[in-house]
């Protein structure tokens, strides 16, 4: 599908586009499966960009220049 040189924000727009889609029902079924397809697919690549740009903001830079280990989950450095 080349998902690799498409950016976040369209991926996520032509995965909603399939969703309309295949919620209003009137797609043949046939057409109903390959757009399944495109949007697990669509999906996966939302989730694997999520997860990288999550993996970027865990470290946060200090003072110094220095990675410092972040806690997401309270919103603190994990140094103190």
């Amino acid at each position: 599908m080349g998902n690799e040189t498409l950016r976040f924000e369209e991926a996520m727009s032509k995965l909603e586009t399939i969703v309309q889609k295949l919620e209003s029902g009137e797609v043949p079924l046939e057409d109903a499966i390959t757009l399944y397809k495109q949007g697990m697919e669509l999906s996966a690549y939302c989730h694997g960009k999520l997860q990288d740009a999550e993996k970027q903001l865990i470290s946060i830079i200090d003072n110094e220049g220095e990675p410092t280990p972040f806690n997401p989950a309270t919103g603190q450095d994990t140094n103190g």
